[in-house]
């Protein structure tokens, strides 16, 4: 702000005219007790510029503006040599110039007569603090010369209690301007007269404390101590009396006794500002938010250290000044206090400075300074101060207006109007307040404050619009807040009450609105699912999580409940579903944040049911779920046990999981809410979550009955074992054959947890490890095996004692048991039971395989033998099982200990083809035939039932595969590319001998014979003839095989055949001359004699269809 050319002219004029007053002498030489006389016009002159509100900002500025301008004067001279530099370098030169010298007189008398102590204090404070104690000194000078009122006493107590109170102050951008300019002015006219002393007298009268600048003393609070001491005298007022002993003793407090800040709790603040407001509003002074910055000045001067620290100046003299002057004041009979409906605001100051005082213990050390204090604290507590009390009323009037106008901590009075339930009371203004003001109300502390303070007022309140305003309101604060927030809050209302706002009873209106609204998020989510970029999807997320959010946090318990149903019964909903929950971890009662203040809060809530699994289960409970319905189950709970990336925490905990769905599921005698099966993956999808993502010991496992829990599976193993024994009348099938690898799986990962835990702690788990291990002696002896990571090197493996006769098994490790139902030959059974169970079990087994080679019979003997084993096994494995007899089946063969004689029964002669390289996979295929025969015999053939046979045929469909991936290997086709340029070569050679005018047709000759000689030993060389073969007797072998089994039309081995069909016909196109046209229809019409034994003729009609594009293939 600038003053006008107006202003400013009638500001000069008023000074010219003031100087012409003070004839015959001038402004700059004025003495204070002429001023009455002189400063009249000067006066009336600022009023009109400044107006007459004094508490005006622009009245304020106004009179900083003129304050600077004259005590810029009053530094600067007449000399001409500096006109020339101040009109570009000082912004103040124009009104500046036009103004008659003046003296410290004029600038201070102008302060106290317009009523600027507080912009003097700010002028002040920009200046080094060795300046401001040459200016305080000159002040003191100044108050007490004659002559002395008790208006220079005012002047004095209100500058140095500004100083106090606008230490921390941020000024706006104005008001910081001329204090810049002011500071800087200032600096460069003080740096010009030290220059030029020389020409000291013709610009100012440099005073003797000017020298003081120099000295290291800058004790503010004692200059200003013994100024009030020595005009004590001139105080004769109660008012001022008061006043400036509660300064004197917040002085005191704040630059000798803390060191920080006192920090008051927000509800006692609000209390004394409420009985400070009160005073002042008695003394006809109006509520406004200048009123209550005012008293929020003074409360926080009084409690924060003083930035004018004493280094000179100890607390033993400050002690005896004050203790002196309240002496003297307690004499005068100055120190009356009011009655209550008369207490002065000055009262209410002293009483808290007293309060402070007299709390303030540990002062000092020496005996001097604790006799002093003594003294004081004995004076003060003769003083009888009356007690003050506020209405609720008028607290919550304060508080509303602190949060309304933003005033200085009115996000902490945020939290205490949240809190105030007697507050809410007064509906109309609270409701308010609050509907105005929501950004102040935007902190998680806050919000949960007002929601605790909504539930109990939706209880008791009775009109559903004000109900639904309430909602809204909160709701909508808790939209605003940051996702981190969200979050804490979310966590928070779930220990209020999982069912948020309608822990209690509430009007079923607002119950059917929020309803409409949960269904309405959800409708918006569903089927806005689908984003075009991943900017754009990861958008679409956040929206749906706020939305989410925005419901849940109204009912946590609700909002999961749509969640879930979303994710079972919409197709594809459970991906969107879960991440949206693992944004949201607070609904898992998580804080998805750093501050750990919500940790107690669900420690108590520890061992209650998660609130997502018991919506979890109330979504599917007493319902028939079909498979994708399960299928989309599985996969949210295991998308919840996830780790989110880079957080390492995840929504739901796999603790959790297994205790609440996967142990009493397995428990269940009778129907649990949901098969075995699906147990089974939710424990496999846990512990492989936990393998991944956590390393940290204990184990998650150890609260979740660990050991019972291993015994249950080791059950469902063990019934898994005699799956096809069971009889169809009645059978409960706990787990499907299918599922039985996953239950191994389990099985080996849960034994190496637990057996990591015991073998870091065995003492503390030698009951525990006995107890399950005579467990299993009711159970298969070979579900022991899956439990060797817990057992370590406690027990002997114990297998049946017919096992010990055909292996060479050391009796250190191993034991024989007495099973009824392995009499003497069941030896290789056993023997092939082990191989199945693990990897490392079969190299033990085909290692310590007690047989003489050397001896054909005992070999022949050994083959029959584990013909007849391999037949009694096959049905009950497992896939991964029945890959290890493969690989066992392999070794056996290569090795030479199993002898399969390979008969000619599909062909009449033997090709003149080198099959050795092949004699495994022919073997194999033989041994499989032959199994597969004594299977589906007479004697065998009840074993199993439709199922059993279709488990059969994926098993033996395996091995076929299997056996074609290694003839695939020993003859890969050829790429595409290679085969381009074998069959263009033959044109590419003619044209390169036309070009070569020097090559001889002899020499082109001899190139294509040296080319016909290399392909065709090229083609001897590759065993194309060997395999089409091999495929050709595999393909009779499945075919005979499903033709045997019953019903003959198992879809895996009719794969098996297209499988064959489609490699035999890849050969014969990558290699054409594996095969000539009479052996080529020899083959179809064999392969179609064979293919007319299918019952099932559709599988018939297609495998015809590929045989015949075979020979067509072959035809081309």
């Amino acid at each position: 702000m600038t003053l006008t050319g107006k202003e400013s002219a009638v500001l000069q004029g008023a000074f010219l005219l003031a100087n012409t007053l003070s004839l015959p002498s001038s402004l700059s030489s004025l003495q204070k007790a002429d001023w009455s006389r002189v400063g009249h016009p000067v006066v009336e002159a600022v009023r009109e510029i400044c107006g007459q509100d004094e508490c005006s900002s622009h009245s304020s500025l106004c009179k900083k503006k003129i304050v600077c301008v004259v005590w810029l004067k009053l530094l600067c001279g007449k000399d001409e040599k500096d006109v020339d530099a101040s009109w570009r370098e000082n912004p103040f030169f124009p009104l500046q110039n036009c103004l008659p010298d003046v003296n410290y007189v004029v600038l201070l008398e102008l302060v106290k007569s317009v009523a600027c102590a507080n912009e003097f204090a700010h002028l002040l404070l920009s200046l080094p603090q060795s300046q401001i104690y040459i200016e305080l000194k000159r002040l003191a000078q100044h108050v007490k010369s004659s002559p002395i009122r008790e208006e220079d006493v005012r002047l004095f107590l209100e500058v140095w209690w500004e100083l106090w109170k606008a230490r921390k102050e941020q000024k706006s951008g104005g008001e910081e301007s001329t204090e810049a300019m002011f500071a800087k002015e200032f600096a460069r006219l003080s740096s010009e007269s030290i220059s030029f002393s020389h020409q000291a007298a013709k610009r100012i009268k440099i005073e003797a404390e000017d020298q003081l600048a120099s000295s290291p003393n800058t004790d503010v609070l004692q200059i200003l101590l013994h100024a009030l001491k020595d005009i004590k005298d001139h105080i004769v007022s109660t008012d001022v009396c008061l006043s400036a002993l509660s300064i004197c003793l917040d002085s005191l407090y704040t630059a000798l006794l803390i060191d920080q800040e006192v920090i008051i709790p927000t509800k006692e603040k609000m209390h004394l500002l409420s009985k400070a407001v009160s005073i002042r509003e008695k003394n006809d002074e109006k509520l406004s938010p200048e009123l209550i910055q005012d008293v929020q000045r003074d409360f926080c001067a009084s409690h924060t250290p003083s930035q004018f620290q004493c280094n000179k100046m100890n607390l033993g003299e400050a002690l005896n000044i004050i203790t002196d002057l309240t002496q003297f004041w307690l004499n005068s009979g100055l120190l009356k206090l009011g009655d209550d409906a008369n207490l002065s605001y000055s009262a209410f100051r002293l009483e808290q400075s007293v309060r402070r005082m007299l709390e303030e213990a540990g002062l000092s050390d020496t005996t001097t300074e604790i006799g002093e204090m003594d003294k004081l604290r004995s004076l003060l507590k003769s003083l009888a101060f009356p007690t003050i009390q506020t209405t609720a009323e008028a607290d919550a009037k304060l508080s509303m207006t602190i949060i309304s106008h933003r005033l200085k901590d009115y996000r902490k009075f945020a939290v205490l109007f949240a809190s105030e339930k007697s507050w809410a009371s007064c509906d109309e203004h609270w409701l308010d307040c609050l509907e105005k003001n929501q950004a102040a109300f935007q902190q998680h502390d806050t919000l949960i404050r007002l929601a605790s303070t909504l539930m109990s007022k939706l209880h008791e309140s009775s009109t559903v619009s004000q109900c639904r305003k309430l909602m809204k309101v909160t709701a909508d604060i808790f939209s605003a807040l940051s996702l981190e927030d969200k979050n804490k809050s979310l966590a928070a209302m779930l220990c209020l009450s999982p069912r948020g706002f309608f822990g209690h009873a509430v009007p079923s209106a607002v119950t059917e609105g929020f309803e409409q609204e949960l269904n309405m998020a959800f409708n918006c989510i569903i089927q806005g699912g689908g984003g075009a970029s991943p900017a754009a999807s990861q958008g679409n997320l956040n929206t749906a999580a706020s939305l989410v959010a925005r419901v849940a946090f109204q009912n946590p318990q609700a909002t999961l409940r749509s969640c879930c149903h979303s994710a079972i019964f919409n197709k594809g909903a459970f991906s969107l579903m879960a991440k949206i929950l693992q944004l949201l971890p607070g609904l898992g009662g998580q804080r998805g944040g750093k501050d750990g203040s919500l940790k107690q809060n669900m420690e108590k809530s520890k061992n209650r049911s998660s609130l997502v699994c018991r919506c979890l289960q109330e979504t599917i409970k007493n319902k028939s779920l079909s498979e994708g319905e399960i299928e989309q189950f599985l996969k949210f709970v295991g998308l919840l046990m996830m780790p989110v990336e880079g957080e390492g925490r995840c929504f739901l905990p796999p603790q959790e999981v297994v205790n609440f769905f996967v142990l009493p599921n397995l428990s269940t005698v009778g129907d649990g809410l949901f098969d075995k099966d699906v147990s089974v993956k939710l424990l496999h999808t846990a512990l492989c979550v936990d393998v991944q993502d956590q390393v940290s010991s204990p184990h998650w496992v150890l609260n979740c009955s660990p050991f019972p829990l291993l015994y249950v599976l080791a059950q469902l193993h063990d019934q898994a074992l005699g799956f096809w024994d069971q009889t169809t009348e009645g059978a409960v099938h706990h787990l499907s054959m299918e599922n039985k690898e996953l239950l191994e799986s389990v099985l080996s990962i849960l034994g190496q947890v637990v057996g990591a835990e015991v073998a870091a702690a065995p003492d503390s788990w030698s009951r525990a490890l006995f107890w399950l291990y005579n467990k299993m002696e009711g159970l298969d002896w070979t579900v022991r095996f899956h439990l060797k990571p817990v057992w370590g090197e406690h027990f002997k493996n114990e297998v049946p004692s017919s096992l010990l006769t055909v292996s060479d098994l050391p009796e250190q490790e191993w034991t024989g048991l007495d099973l009824p139902q392995y009499s003497q030959g069941t030896g290789l059974l056993a023997w092939m039971e082990c191989c199945s169970i693990s990897d490392s079990l079969r190299s033990t087994m085909l290692s310590c395989l007690s047989l003489d080679q050397r001896r054909l019979d005992h070999v022949g003997m050994f083959s029959k033998g584990l013909l007849v084993a391999l037949t009694q096994t096959l049905p009950w494995c497992s896939v991964s099982q029945w890959s290890r007899l493969l690989g066992m089946l392999r070794e056996l063969i290569t090795s030479g200990r199993l002898h399969v004689p390979f008969s000619l029964e599909y062909v009449d002669y033997l090709p003149l083809l080198d099959l050795r390289r092949f004699s495994c996979e022919l073997r194999l295929s033989v041994l499989l035939l032959r199994v597969l025969q004594l299977l589906c015999g007479s004697s065998c053939s009840h074993w199993l039932s439709a199922e059993g046979w279709a488990h059969v045929g994926r098993l033996y469909a395996h091995a076929v595969r299997d056996v074609l991936s290694s003839v695939r290997a020993k003859l890969p086709l050829p790429s595409a590319g290679a085969r381009m340029v074998s069959v263009s070569t033959d044109a590419k050679i003619p044209c390169v001998s036309v070009k070569a005018t020097t090559v001889s047709e002899d020499s082109v000759m001899e190139a294509d014979n040296n080319k016909e000689s290399h392909m065709e030993e090229e083609e001897k060389t590759l065993p194309s003839q060997e395999v089409l073969f091999v495929l050709s007797q595999l393909f009779c072998h499945v075919q005979h095989i499903q033709v045997m089994m019953p019903g003959g039309q198992c879809e895996s081995l009719f794969l098996s055949s297209l499988e064959i069909l489609s490699h035999y016909k890849a050969i014969m196109a990558a290699f054409p001359d594996s095969s000539n046209v009479l052996e080529s229809d020899n083959t179809r019409h064999f392969f179609s004699t064979i293919t007319d034994n299918l019952e099932n003729k559709e599988m018939k009609a297609v495998l015809q269809q590929k045989i015949a594009q075979l020979m067509t293939a072959d035809a081309h």
